[in-house]
């Protein structure tokens, strides 16, 4: 509510009033300046002036200098003295002026100056050099102002780069303050990117450039709002207060009579983007015209271009842009250049682009196969950079309409700051800076983050995870995952990925809520994330997207102790997972379907049925009818992007480790691997490889010698360890790149096994050594987990030895065996 002020000679009374009934911004700050120039002439004409015994002009700069005084603004008067004596000769007179303006309900801010020092370039006081780019003569001695006026333009264009660079400086100290982004929830209308001080940004980059010129039609619209904003929150606090806090919105709804706050936030947000844009392109013209250093990180940049595109002043451009009217995936390539060189997308781009948005819509709305595109975009070293670039120019929400309800979307929940579509762009930042982090409380994220094969899937279901707050009546994350099912389908991914995308969006709360509202010194606390987890893979993926949402609620959210907690909660879910592959077993209890079925699975750890789809366990059961008579079955087939192996046979010592020997023996490199024992004492064991030399695609003969060799040695007609002797040397990696190997046993995460988890330099033929260690002493294999990331092997094993845990001896002799095994072959 607005009430009266106290009116006084320099109070904005009734310049408020009037601004109140007619909300005309402009014609408020052109009489509050006209109403201070009285002012200040009148104190300057019959205080200042005669009581000095020198020449002396009075000064407008600033914001008062451009005739843009605000209701409550601090008023910018510089007094210049031809000297520095002169000067502290008058400090009387001046105090008189001033204090005559303070009570008149003046704002005072004021400098004294002489001409020298006002064209020196002050690095300590930026403020004053650009303050002088708005200077308007008051009042005094003309043709001492003259004199700083004639010599004003020489100085600005012969300091221009030093001037540049400190507001510059300024410009980007101000904008990390903030975020540098504009999408806050309760913006600063005059500090935060994008706001009044970004636009007089341009305004000033544009002076010491090139001279005053009129800003685009466009920036002038974006200032009368965000002009009209700040008067209206002048006017409702009775200071200088620019914060849009919800308060301030509600009340200025409920005045202007609009009915949908969100909607006018929508245009503030549209007004600011477009002058964060302005203010950031006029900035980096200006610094790369003002940097050596600059411009020759430019001519590096140029380096990196491709026939499709090139870089200019850090900017990627299109060669032949008329291809975009003909071929819609030349912008997601464009995207990928900008996610894989982290240059950003130049405006002549971006305007290109928006031309064609309508077709580009039109084009991405008809099925077809995009996601393999989009991963690799999300994948990509500067991945956050391109779905940011994608979201500014349309495209994101082209591709993906189900998005275009989240953009410039308040959500007041008086936690997060930032809108819902800057909040998603900023966990992408979040995640991605992990893979900068090299030691501190986040590094054991970064390690977890660089153990993702599929960041891409990851990135994908952060941009869905939020995208259902804008769809009212209905639970924000049932609607995301509703959202990203249908865009899912429509790109063309994948069932396994989409049925993961979905379980992350489904259950992105679920760690975050255990952490505020569980116990998580509550075993069953533990135990049932466990059971909403299911699998250590989704644990993984899940708790690096709980830390990317969480960081991304406000800047510092993700607090050392919260780290701390979530990594805390992600060890004891995943010690609670890896306890149950071993104690967790199929019985009778569980409905299993068939006889035949039910026999097959009775004793089978409970997370294979998590990790398996019926189809899967269907083969695995015709599998094992197959191989009755010989006593073993092997299947081997080709997956998307790698080959399975998947053998069924009655358990023996070194069985495992043999046929990791067989396929080592191949030149395939084991990417993953899982043992399963039932109560038959039969065991299912799979392996995930690599053929990088491509031996079984284009000689389909081995598959059945692969086939025929692995069969030959489970039945001892071969001996794997003669197939190995004849391996090639493994090219190891570069010293700095080397992996110490490192052992640990634990006997307490699970009842009747003891685990052992191993890291080591990953070569041919290591899972073989390992497994044959732990055999050779005395060890059985009960369930195993193995995972490969780059060159690094993560391999975890439940072992016993006459059916129970390893003894410390025991334990003693192993690990130095499994050392010796992990040594670079």
């Amino acid at each position: 509510m607005i009430t009266a002020n106290r009116p006084s000679d320099g109070n904005p009374s009734r310049i408020r009033e009037e601004f109140i009934a007619s909300g005309d911004a402009l014609a408020a700050l052109a009489e509050r300046t006209a109403q201070v120039d009285r002012l200040v002439l009148e104190a300057a004409e019959t205080l200042l002036i005669p009581s000095v015994r020198c020449e002396i002009a009075v000064l407008a700069v600033g914001g008062y200098g451009r005739r843009q005084l605000f209701p409550y603004s601090d008023i910018d008067v510089l007094l210049l003295f031809p000297s520095e004596r002169q000067a502290m000769e008058s400090k009387g007179a001046i105090s008189a002026f001033l204090q005559h303006l303070w009570d008149a309900g003046l704002r005072m801010s004021h400098s004294v100056r002489t001409p020298a020092e006002c064209c020196e370039v002050h690095d300590g006081n930026t403020e004053l050099n650009v303050s002088l780019l708005d200077q308007r003569f008051l009042t005094g001695d003309r043709v001492l102002y003259a004199g700083l006026a004639d010599k004003l333009p020489r100085f600005v264009h012969a300091n221009r780069d030093a001037l540049v660079r400190n507001l510059a400086r300024l410009t980007r100290e101000r904008h990390a303050k903030y975020g540098d982004t504009f999408y806050h929830l309760e913006p600063n209308v005059k500090d935060t990117p994008g706001g009044l001080r970004d636009f007089q940004l341009v305004c000033w980059l544009d002076q010491i450039r090139e001279g005053a010129s009129d800003p685009p039609p466009e920036l002038r619209d974006a200032f009368r709002f965000l002009a009209r904003l700040r008067c209206y929150l002048h006017c409702l606090s009775n200071r200088d207060n620019n914060q849009l806090s919800f308060d301030a919105q509600d009340s200025l709804a409920e005045h202007w009579h609009l009915e949908d706050t969100a909607q006018w936030m929508r245009e503030y947000y549209r007004h600011s983007r477009a002058i964060y844009r302005a203010a950031i392109r006029a900035l980096e013209a200006g610094e790369a015209l003002s940097s050596s250093l600059f411009a020759q990180l430019r001519d590096f940049r140029s380096r990196v271009a491709t026939a499709e595109f090139s870089v200019h002043r850090e900017r990627v451009h299109f060669k032949t842009p008329q291809r975009l009217e003909v071929e819609p995936e030349l912008a997601l390539r464009l995207f990928e250049f900008v996610g894989r060189h982290g240059v950003q997308v130049s405006n002549e781009a971006e305007q290109r682009i928006d031309a064609r948005l309508p077709r580009l819509r039109d084009h991405f709305a008809t099925p077809q196969t995009l996601w393999p595109a989009l991963n690799q975009i999300l994948s990509l070293p500067h991945a956050p950079l391109a779905a940011r670039a994608m979201h500014d120019t349309g495209v994101l929400t082209a591709i993906f309409p189900e998005l275009e309800q989240m953009e410039c979307l308040v959500v007041r929940d008086f936690y997060h700051r930032y809108t819902v579509d800057e909040h998603t762009l900023v966990t992408l930042q979040e995640l991605w800076g992990l893979r900068s982090v090299e030691d501190g409380p986040l590094h054991s994220f970064a390690d977890l983050f660089a153990e993702v094969k599929e960041p891409g899937l990851l990135a994908f279901a952060l941009l869905f995870h939020d995208a259902g707050k804008g769809t009212p009546g209905e639970g924000h994350v049932t609607a995301s995952a509703r959202l990203a099912a249908g865009a899912m389908a429509r790109i063309q991914m994948p069932a396994p990925e989409r049925e993961l995308v979905l379980f992350l969006i489904n259950r992105h709360l679920e760690l975050s809520s255990a952490m505020q509202s569980r116990d998580m010194g509550d075993p069953q606390a533990i135990r049932d994330v466990a059971h909403q987890v299911a699998t250590v893979e989704r644990l993984k993926t899940l708790t690096l997207l709980t830390y990317a949402d969480i960081s991304a609620v406000f800047p510092g959210c993700m607090t050392p102790w919260r780290a701390e907690q979530l990594w805390r909660l992600y060890l004891k879910v995943y010690n609670e997972l890896t306890r149950e592959l071993q104690t967790d077993r199929i019985d009778e209890s569980v409905p299993s379907g068939s006889a035949e079925r039910a026999a097959f699975l009775q004793g089978f750890p409970m997370r294979y049925l998590r990790t398996h789809s019926d189809a899967e366990i269907e083969e695995h059961v015709a599998l094992e009818a197959q191989g009755r008579t010989r006593g073993m079955a092997v299947d081997i087939r080709r997956l998307e992007a790698a080959w399975q192996l998947t053998l069924i046979a009655q358990d023996r010592p070194g069985l495992f480790a043999s046929v990791a020997g067989t396929l080592s023996c191949f030149g395939m490199n084991i990417l993953k691997a899982e043992a399963f024992s039932n109560r038959r004492n039969l065991v299912l064991d799979t392996f995930t490889f690599a053929d990088t030399a491509r031996t079984l695609d284009l000689n389909p003969s081995e598959v059945d010698r692969l086939r025929a060799t692995v069969e030959k040695v489970l039945s001892g007609k071969s001996d794997v360890r003669e197939l190995l002797r004849n391996r090639p040397k493994p090219t190891l990696p570069s010293r700095k790149a080397r992996i110490p190997a490192r052992v640990n046993f634990d006997s307490e995460a699970s009842e009747t096994a003891t685990l052992i988890e191993i890291v080591a330099e990953d070569r041919p033929g290591l899972l073989y050594d390992v497994a044959t260690a732990i055999t050779a002493n005395g060890g059985n294999i009960e369930v195993v987990l193995i995972d490969t990331q780059a060159h690094k092997a993560i391999d975890v094993f439940y072992v016993t030895a006459n059916g129970a845990k390893l003894q410390a001896e025991k334990q003693a002799a192993m690990g130095e065996a499994l050392q010796q095994a992990c040594a670079p072959g």
